[in-house]
């Protein structure tokens, strides 16, 4: 007989928990290179071991996981070389979707870039105190507030790849909660300026600031390796 298909039930738990996962991960709920044990992993998040091992394995191809022969799974280790990588990727991937959205965008991409500008304004605009304890929201509204600048990108791979980068370099840019409120207020006017660049349709001057915003994330990251 022929294999059975998944059905819905079989994949979503898959795909859950992955997800999940990931952002505990990204969170450092876990932090980098520590043990992920099978037991307290299947009553954190409800699934089966067989469920897990896959997640886990999705997540070693992913980048942020390894698995040691003998020894199981583990959280990825960070340095400051692979987040120099992972950046100028990111920079490249960012910067191409961006001109292309540019270029290709419409209205309805122009007020979704508004919407999730001022979805992120609304926490980036709260004292220090009152981001701080919305800062799961923030790192949700963030990455939609990227993913809406470069979503008139045609490129299926560009697009994939530069989503695969912001969720590497996700996991560095937590490291960033912990500085200063002074670099929450310059992000906040970052975000402010990428997004007025994007709607005058100015391309050199969008993806030149939306560099810069990237670098100087990293660079504070790397301050804290």
């Amino acid at each position: 007989m022929g294999r059975k298909a998944a059905t819905k039930s079989d994949t979503e738990p898959g795909r859950d928990v992955v997800t999940r996962l990931r952002s505990d991960i990204v969170s450092s709920v876990f932090e980098p290179e520590t043990r992920l044990k099978f037991a307290d992993l299947t009553e954190r998040y409800d699934v089966s071991i067989g469920t897990l091992r896959e997640a886990l394995s999705q997540l070693v191809s992913e980048g942020f996981v390894t698995l040691d022969a003998g020894k199981g799974f583990k959280v990825a280790p960070v340095s400051g070389a692979e987040l120099r990588e992972i950046v100028d990727h990111f920079v490249d991937f960012e910067k191409r979707a961006l001109a292309e959205s540019i270029a290709n965008g419409d209205e309805d991409w122009e007020s979704t870039i508004v919407a999730q500008h001022h979805r992120l304004s609304l926490i980036e605009g709260l004292p220090w105190e009152g981001r701080m304890a919305r800062h799961a929201e923030w790192v949700d509204r963030h990455r939609e507030f990227h993913k809406s600048l470069v979503s008139a990108c045609n490129g299926i791979w560009l697009f994939r790849l530069r989503s695969q980068m912001f969720n590497q370099l996700d996991r560095y840019r937590f490291i960033t909660k912990r500085s200063s409120e002074k670099g929450s207020k310059s992000k906040f006017e970052e975000h402010r300026q990428i997004m007025e660049a994007v709607l005058a349709r100015d391309t050199a001057r969008a993806t030149s600031l939306l560099e810069s915003h990237i670098r100087e994330t990293a660079e504070r990251a790397l301050a804290f390796l």
